[in-house]
């Protein structure tokens, strides 16, 4: 008897569960999916707020929706940029409010959407702009506002763009493992923060280089804005004359300081309304909403987005597939109603065969209809690789490019698994070079000859593809590659890249080559996930992770890494690490 109540019981929970799960998953697909039209009033003012990563398109982390916490949500600069277009001539939008405390994303997009809020300002409408404090990234974004204002105990940060580099030679030598580095070029530093503690003087010439060169064209952007020339904007910020408030006023950076409160009042008189409350705000994302720019051309221009480290196979989230990438290229080379390709790409690089391989479907599409490349804030290594055979090259002044090279790793790891995890390896072999690609020990001369000739031989077909899609003598190619990193302004100078400007100027270059500038439709690849399939890819990732954990304990972080070590095995077209610019 007991044991039927025990089974009834446990049946009625299973039953009350499964009713529970299922109501509870229809509530969330009923929020997820919850995207009405809005309604915009009159006398209405746009609040963009720029305290999230920037991104091309947005991206909502679903726990994040649900209010379950998660990561930051993802600004989509097509989203902001269709947004600011609109409300220039919607006669319902009276001006902008801008909420930009700092930039994330780099300089690059940073560029994109201060170039927006440009335009919108072109109109005649006013951007106002307020923070409780502005980095240097976030002052560059807010100086494009008519007016300026921070709050009274908060700061200005003006005083010069840096770039450090974090080096792992001391904990690869306290770990155990020896990284067995194959490269070629003298400016391929991309290895270097794993055998070396400090920059090597070919890679701080390149990054004072780079640093300047992104350094000066957001002082070009920013003077006529701010209505101080460059000599003196750049002064101020070599001597960091604005150190207060007070200072940063009297030359003329900031209008001056308010509370919230009073910045309010600000915009409410500027839209002749009593108070504060009276303040119609309107998101660009709800904004987004209210109008449609939908047309029905038959002619499409395929946009697809490569965004991410560049992988072998079908790639996770955040990624650049081979095997998914391309089949995006010959879908989009293929159907006939897509008369021109845009390639955008914000990689830093990585494996050489995946980026050989996108290359590959670049220079068949380019056969039979336009493909522009346009690239965001990297396109470097790999990810220049893979647009090398485009028939324009469009790149973001302050876009990190060029460094054409290549490099392989294999890590020793044998002292590692023996004295750290007591794990030792033994085996036969049939010949001299059988276990070639070992981890579990130190390669010999033989085999890293073997290995170095490879490395070289894959530059020498990176630098002739290169020379053959930029029609360049092979020699004057070879002198701007060597792994150098460039700007999108100095790349230009050198022959990398055709012209400067943004994704739209690589959509118009597109539209005119294939002959439909007047009659087309932008339509944009691989097609985002809906939410309820980012929410199962959340969940699904999280639980890998958890069992992950809960079986291996304490060894978590060392399988970890490991899985990092195992992604950087082969030949690898990249940077190791994204430049992170302050």
């Amino acid at each position: 008897m007991k044991f039927l109540q025990n089974f009834f019981a446990s049946f009625l929970a299973l039953v009350v569960f499964s009713l529970f799960s299922f109501f509870f998953f229809v509530a969330i697909i009923s929020v997820l999916d919850s995207e009405g039209e809005v309604s915009v009033n009159d006398n209405s003012v746009l609040h963009i707020n720029l305290n999230k990563p920037l991104a091309d398109r947005s991206f909502s982390d679903p726990f994040s929706d649900l209010g379950f916490g998660g990561e930051s949500k993802k600004i989509g600069l097509i989203d902001l940029k269709k947004a600011l277009e609109h409300a220039a001539t919607d006669e319902k939008i009276k001006g902008v409010v801008l909420s930009a405390p700092s930039l994330m994303g780099g300089f690059a997009m940073g560029s994109d959407a201060r170039q927006a809020l440009a335009e919108f300002k072109n109109s005649g409408k006013f951007i106002l702009s307020y923070a409780d404090y502005l980095t240097e990234g976030g002052f560059y974004l807010s100086s494009v506002a008519d007016e300026l204002y921070v709050s009274p105990a908060g700061g200005v940060e003006w005083n010069g763009l840096s770039s450090n580099t974090p080096f792992l030679k001391g904990t690869f030598e306290k770990l155990e493992i020896e990284p067995q580095i194959f490269r070629v070029g003298t400016f391929k530093s991309a290895v270097e923060p794993l055998i070396l503690d400090k920059m090597s003087e070919a890679s701080r010439l390149q990054t004072t280089s780079f640093l300047n060169s992104i350094y000066n064209r957001i002082i070009a952007e920013m003077a006529p804005d701010l209505g101080i020339s460059e000599a003196s904007l750049k002064n101020i910020s070599d001597k960091m004359l604005a150190q207060n408030l007070s200072q940063a006023t009297e030359l003329g950076l900031i209008t001056g300081t308010l509370y919230k409160d009073q910045f309010l009042q600000k915009v409410a008189d500027r839209i002749e309304v009593e108070k504060t409350k009276d303040i119609d705000f309107v998101s660009f994302q709800d904004y987004n909403k209210s109008f449609s720019t939908s047309n029905s051309s038959k002619n499409k221009i395929a946009v697809i987005i490569a965004q991410g480290d560049i992988v072998d196979g079908k790639g996770g989230k955040g990624q650049i597939g081979s095997d998914k990438f391309t089949k995006e290229i010959r879908k989009a080379r293929e159907n006939d109603k897509v008369k021109a390709i845009v390639l955008r790409v914000s990689s830093p690089g990585g494996s050489a065969l995946a980026s050989d391989l996108i290359w590959r479907e670049v220079v068949k599409a380019r056969e039979s209809k336009p493909v522009i490349a346009s690239f965001g804030n990297y396109a470097a290594s790999g990810g220049y690789y893979i647009s090398m055979a485009a028939d324009t090259i469009v790149s973001q002044p302050n876009t990190i490019t060029g460094s054409i090279g290549i490099f392989g790793i294999i890590f020793n790891m044998g002292d590692f698994m023996a004295n750290k995890l007591g794990i030792t390896t033994d085996g036969v072999s049939t010949g001299e070079f059988s276990s070639l690609m070992t981890s579990s020990r130190a390669l010999t001369d033989a085999e890293k000859a073997i290995i170095q000739s490879s490395v070289e031989e894959g530059y020498e077909m990176f630098t002739a593809k290169a020379a053959a899609g930029r029609n360049m003598n092979i020699d004057d190619l070879k002198a701007i590659a060597s792994g150098r990193v460039w700007t999108g302004t100095q790349a230009k100078a050198n022959g990398l890249v055709d012209i400067l400007g943004d994704l739209d100027d690589a959509i118009a270059i597109a539209a005119e080559k294939a002959g439909i500038a007047d009659d087309y439709k932008v339509r944009y690849y691989p097609e985002q996930k809906t939410a309820l399939e980012e929410l199962i890819e959340e969940i699904e990732s999280n639980t890998q992770a958890k069992l992950m954990k809960a079986k291996l304990g304490d060894m978590y972080p060392y399988a970890e890494m490991l899985e990092q070590v195992k992604s950087m095995r082969g030949i690898q077209a990249r940077m190791l690490f994204d430049i992170e610019i302050e």
